[in-house]
C-alpha cells in the first residue's frame, strides 16, 4: 500500500522510554473552570481530553495546572498536589482511556503568574521583583522571599511526583514561556533581584533547573519532561509587543540569550523544549490570531535552535494546521508538531489527516472567540466552530426518535449549522436560501487575505450538506404565507441582518457601504474615509491599507473596538498595533456629521469640524437584524425559531452555536 503523503507525521518518536505513536501533539491550553471542588479534573475535562486521544492524537497534553494555590483563588484550575490521593482518582481513569486509543498523557505543571496574574482571579500579587501588574498599573507585585522560592519549587516538583503517582506518562514545565512567573525569573526586564536568584541568566533560571532536577530525583530520570519555552520576547516595553517585520529593540528576551538559555535548560535535564516566543507584554506572539496571515509561525524558532547545536527534541505550534507544511517542518524546524486550538475545531484531525479527508477537516478561525475570550471571562475553554468542545458528553449528537420535517430558512452559517445538525440527528432537512449561493456573511467575512479560514469554513460547511441528506433550494426567497401552508412541523429562520446606513449627503456614489467594497462591487478610491471603528471597519481598513489605500477611522467613542470589549485581548491588542503600524489614521471621539466633494466633515470632541479628505466614504456602522420573516410567523401553529444575526446581531461563533444548541434538542 502507498505511504500517505503525510505519513512522517505518523511515525512513532521514543523520548527516554516513552514513545508515542506519532508526531501530533494536542497543545497545552488553559484548565479554567475545569477543576471540581477538590483540585482534581471534572468529569467535563476528563472528557475532552479522551476526545483529543480518540482523534489520534499521539501526545495529549493538559493545560495549566498548579502546585500550590499561593496566587489563584481556589479551584479555579486544577491543582495536583493540593490532594495528590483525590487528584489521582479523577485523572487515574482518564488516563487509562487515553492510553486504551495508545496515545500517551503528559501534565502540564505551572509555577504561576506573577505579575501576569488577572485581577479577578487572584489572591497573592508576588513576582521575581517589586513590579507593576501587567493588567492594572494600580496593582503592585512584591518581591518573592527566599522562603516563598524555596516553598514554590518544592509545590511544582510535588504536583509532578502526583502526576506520576495518576499515571501520566510526564511532565510540562510551565515555563519559561510568556512571561509567566518562571519566565519573570529568567527575564531581566522583570527580574531586578541581586540576590541568588537574580542578576544574571544563570541565577535567572535557576528555579526551572531546580525544578527539573527535583523532578527527576524524585521520579526518576526516564520518566521524560517536556519545558514550555519562549525563544524570544517581541517586547518594546512594558505593555508593548513588536509586530512580524518591525524594526524595534528587543526588551525582553532576544535570540542570543534566548539560544543560551536554551542549551543550559537542556544541559539541566528537560527532555523536550515546546518553543514559541512572546510575552504577556506581546501577547499575540503567544496566541497568534488569523492578523499574521501565515501559518507554522514558530518554525523560524525552532530552526534556529537546532542550527544552534540544540539536540532536545522540539515541538512547535503555532498554526500547524497545514498538513503539507507541518510534514516540511519535521526535520529542519522540529520533531513534533503541536494543535490547540485547530484540535479544538476538530478533535479527528490527525484520524483524517491519516486517512486522507483533508478536505473533512473542519478549519480553526484563528478567532480565539470560543477559546481564549472565554478563558478570559472565567468560562471553560470551547471553540467557536464546534460547540460540543468541552461539553463532548452533555452536547453529543443523539438519534431523533421523532423525526421531524424541518425548514432552514437561510443559507447563512446559522442556516447551514442547523441543517447539518439536524440532519445528522435523523430529522428530514430543507434549506431555502433567497440568494444563488450559500454563506451569507461568511463569504464577507472571508474576504481580506487574513481571514482566509472563514472560506475553508464555508467550503467545509458545502461539502457536509452536499454529503448529506438535505434539500436545498437556492434563490428560494421565503413568505409567510409559504411557510404557513406548508407541512414542515418546525421552521428555523436564519435571516440574517441587513447593514446599517445614515444620509449624510455628498455626491451621488462618494459615500458606501463597508459590504460593497468587501463583496468587490465597489472599488474605492486611494483615500478611504471609514465611519465606524468596530471589528468590521477596523478590519476592512487594515485590509485596504495592505493593498495600498491611504485610510482614516472615524470613531465616536473614546476607544475603536469598544477598547477590546467583548473580545480576545490578543486580537484587540495586535489589530490595533497593526492600524498603526500600517499608517491608518484613527480619530477616536469623533462623529461623522456630513459628506461633501472633498471628502468627509468630521466633528471633533470641542465640538469643531474637520474635514478628512476622502475619495471614498465607507460606512461601517454595524447592523440590523432581519427578523420580518420570524415576526410574521408568530401566528403560525408551527414551532418557529430564530437563530443568528436575524435574532441578535453577533460573531460567527454566536450563530454556530444557537443552531447547534437548538438543532441537538429538537
Amino acid at each position: 500500500m502507498p505511504k500517505s503523503l503525510h505519513a512522517k507525521l505518523f511515525e512513532p518518536i521514543t523520548v527516554r522510554k516513552t514513545t508515542f505513536k506519532n508526531r501530533i501533539t494536542f497543545a497545552p491550553l488553559g484548565m479554567v473552570m475545569m477543576s471540581d471542588s477538590r483540585g482534581g479534573f471534572s468529569q467535563r475535562a476528563q472528557d475532552y481530553y479522551v476526545e483529543r486521544a480518540k482523534g489520534g492524537t499521539g501526545l495529549v497534553m493538559s493545560g495549566v495546572t498548579l502546585g500550590s494555590y499561593d496566587e489563584m483563588y481556589a479551584f479555579a484550575t486544577p491543582c495536583a498536589a493540593y490532594d495528590p490521593v483525590w487528584f489521582a482518582k479523577t485523572t487515574w481513569s482518564m488516563n487509562e482511556r487515553i492510553h486504551a486509543f495508545n496515545s500517551t498523557m503528559f501534565l502540564q505543571v505551572s509555577g504561576g503568574f506573577g505579575r501576569a496574574l488577572m485581577p479577578p482571579m487572584g489572591t497573592t500579587f508576588w513576582a521575581p521583583s517589586t513590579i507593576e501588574n501587567r493588567w492594572d498599573p494600580s496593582i503592585e507585585h512584591r518581591a518573592m522571599t527566599t522562603a516563598e522560592i524555596d516553598r514554590w519549587i518544592k509545590g511544582m516538583i510535588a504536583a509532578a511526583a502526583s502526576a506520576r503517582h495518576a499515571q501520566f506518562d510526564g511532565v510540562e514545565i510551565h515555563a519559561v514561556h510568556e512571561g509567566y512567573l518562571l519566565d519573570q525569573f529568567a527575564t531581566a526586564l522583570y527580574n531586578h533581584r541581586t540576590d541568588e536568584w537574580g542578576g544574571c541568566l544563570e541565577n535567572g533560571l535557576k528555579p526551572a533547573i531546580k525544578v527539573v532536577q527535583g523532578i527527576k530525583e524524585i521520579c526518576g530520570d526516564d520518566f521524560p519532561v517536556s519545558l514550555r519555552f519562549s525563544l524570544k520576547g517581541f517586547v518594546k516595553a512594558i505593555r508593548q509587543g513588536a509586530l512580524p517585520g518591525e524594526e524595534f529593540e528587543e526588551a525582553a528576551r532576544d535570540y542570543d540569550e534566548g539560544l543560551r538559555a536554551a542549551h543550559l535548560l537542556e544541559d539541566a535535564g528537560y527532555d523536550l523544549f515546546n518553543v514559541d516566543a512572546g510575552t504577556y507584554d506581546s501577547w499575540y506572539w503567544n496566541h497568534p490570531p488569523m492578523y499574521f496571515n501565515q501559518k507554522g509561525i514558530y518554525r523560524t524558532f525552532g530552526h534556529r535552535m537546532k542550527e544552534d547545536g540544540i539536540k532536545t527534541p522540539i515541538i512547535l505550534a503555532g498554526r500547524m494546521d497545514d498538513p503539507d507544511m507541518s510534514v516540511g517542518s519535521l526535520g529542519p524546524d522540529c520533531d513534533m508538531i503541536a494543535l490547540g486550538r485547530p484540535l479544538l475545531a476538530d478533535a479527528a484531525w490527525p484520524n483524517k489527516v491519516k486517512r486522507g479527508q483533508i478536505e473533512e477537516i473542519r478549519p480553526c478561525l484563528s478567532c480565539h472567540a470560543g477559546c481564549m475570550a472565554r478563558l478570559e471571562q472565567g468560562q471553560q475553554i470551547s471553540c467557536a466552530v464546534n460547540p460540543a468542545c468541552g461539553r463532548e458528553r452533555t452536547f453529543r449528537l443523539v438519534p431523533t426518535t421523532e423525526p421531524k420535517k424541518v425548514l432552514v430558512v437561510g443559507g447563512g452559517v446559522g442556516g447551514m449549522e442547523a441543517a447539518r445538525v439536524a440532519a445528522l440527528r435523523g430529522h428530514a432537512v430543507t434549506l431555502w436560501e433567497r440568494t444563488d449561493r450559500l454563506g451569507g456573511e461568511l463569504r464577507l467575512s472571508g474576504a481580506p487575505d487574513f481571514k482566509q479560514d472563514d472560506l475553508k469554513l464555508l467550503a467545509w460547511y458545502e461539502r457536509q450538506l452536499r454529503r448529506l441528506p438535505i434539500t436545498v433550494e437556492l434563490n428560494h426567497e421565503a413568505t409567510a404565507a409559504e411557510v404557513d401552508a406548508s407541512d414542515f412541523d418546525v421552521v428555523v429562520v436564519g435571516t440574517g441582518a441587513t447593514p446599517i446606513s445614515v444620509d449624510l449627503g455628498g455626491p451621488a456614489g462618494k459615500t458606501v457601504l463597508a459590504d460593497e467594497i468587501i463583496a468587490g462591487t465597489v472599488e474605492p478610491g486611494e483615500r478611504v474615509a471609514v465611519i465606524g471603528g468596530g471589528l468590521v471597519g477596523c478590519e476592512t481598513a487594515l485590509s485596504l491599507a495592505q493593498h495600498g489605500h491611504k485610510v482614516t477611522v472615524v470613531e465616536m467613542l473614546p476607544k475603536i473596538l469598544r477598547g477590546g470589549e467583548g473580545m480576545c485581548f490578543a486580537n484587540y491588542d495586535m489589530l490595533k498595533d497593526l492600524l498603526a503600524l500600517n499608517k491608518v489614521e484613527v480619530l477616536e471621539s469623533t462623529s461623522a456629521d456630513h459628506v461633501e466633494e472633498a471628502g468627509l466633515v468630521v466633528r471633533k470632541k470641542d465640538g469643531s469640524l474637520a474635514t478628512v479628505e476622502a475619495d471614498t466614504v465607507m460606512e461601517s456602522l454595524g447592523y440590523r437584524a432581519d427578523s420580518a420573516l420570524y415576526d410574521e410567523l408568530q401566528d403560525s401553529d408551527k414551532l418557529v425559531y430564530n437563530i443568528g444575526d436575524s435574532n441578535g446581531v453577533g460573531l460567527i461563533m454566536d450563530a454556530i452555536w444557537d443552531a447547534y444548541q437548538l438543532c441537538m434538542e429538537i
